[in-house]
């Protein structure tokens, strides 16, 4: 018998079991970390009460979805992982995310909601059913990765009148998060963060970052330009959560020198692997930087998109 139940706290091992067997069918090994689940069921601007659901079956998780809003009471976001051979259970959060969606939205004084889902381009959940409900896809992303040995990748050499520093100080993490917003302003479904929000995002506040592992590239003349955020909490690999640099200095080798920083960086705190996301249509050129680093695509993800409501 189908149960359907808000989630909890206490849940993170049985949904971190979820996703990686979901990982398993779509991608072919297991790629989520508990503290990651963990810290998700924790964050401020959910409440897992109203905007999350797991189905269970036969005393197993068979699929969870969870939705949040960034700020923009239109736009949505939403997670959804369904086992293989439990379609019904998956269009049944389906339908309650959406369901939620809305009225996230309505509360936020709109009328509609425009709801985004990213789902690897095979993924476990039948696609028919999302088409069938309107959804549509919008974009496509790829994660990244690329091999690391110490031997071969050492530190950069200097790039002319460009310096580095650990984001060390109260006023550097200022600092990383205005480059971030202001070099991300233009991308797609980009929304602006508070300084607190961002914080919250990161899991800073409980103790979920290294601030050793973020780096800010200050340039001659011209201050401070870039920002490369990394993570080492990921069993598979290291990874680069956001590299942002300044419209003005782009084309000067900066982002390239960040990246390679971060590669001597974790190859000598000995992974052998690191990774990110990018997403395809980048007008900045990011995917011909990624792949003039050595980066190569590890798998693909479609953001699917739906607007509920009243469309007049």
């Amino acid at each position: 018998m189908l149960t359907v139940r808000p989630a909890g706290p206490n849940d993170a091992s049985d949904i971190c079991a979820l996703m990686n067997a979901v990982d398993t069918a779509e991608i072919g090994r297991p790629e989520t970390d508990l503290s990651d689940v963990e810290a998700d069921l924790l964050h401020p601007e959910v409440d897992l009460a109203r905007d999350s659901w797991l189905a269970v079956e036969g005393g197993r998780v068979v699929a969870y979805a969870v939705v949040w809003c960034d700020g923009d009471p239109v736009r949505i976001d939403a997670d959804h992982y369904v086992l293989p051979g439990h379609g019904a259970a998956g269009e049944r959060l389906l339908a309650l995310m959406e369901a939620r969606a809305l009225e996230r939205a309505r509360e936020g004084g709109s009328p509609t909601a425009v709801l985004h889902l990213n789902l690897n381009i095979r993924p476990t959940l039948d696609t028919a059913v999302l088409t069938g409900r309107g959804w549509g896809r919008v974009r496509r992303h790829y994660v990244m990765v690329r091999d690391l040995a110490p031997e071969a990748d050492l530190p950069p050499a200097p790039l002319d009148g460009l310096t580095l520093r650990a984001c060390a100080t109260e006023a550097d993490r200022r600092t990383a998060h205005a480059l971030l917003m202001d070099s991300f302003s233009a991308h797609f479904d980009h929304q602006y963060r508070s300084y607190e929000q961002w914080l919250d995002d990161l899991g800073a506040a409980r103790g979920g970052m290294d601030w050793s592992l973020v780096w800010i590239a200050e340039l001659a003349g011209q201050g401070d330009v870039a920002v490369l955020l990394s993570r080492d909490n990921r069993a598979a690999m290291g990874w680069v959560r956001s590299l942002g640099v300044r419209a003005d200095v782009r084309g000067r080798g900066i982002g390239g020198h960040l990246l390679r920083h971060a590669f001597a960086v974790y190859a000598a705190r000995g992974r052998d692997t690191i990774g990110l996301g990018v997403d395809t249509l980048n007008a900045t050129g990011a995917l011909a930087l990624y792949e003039a680093q050595g980066m190569r695509p590890h798998y693909s993800v479609d953001t699917w998109e739906v607007t509920l409501g009243d469309l007049g």
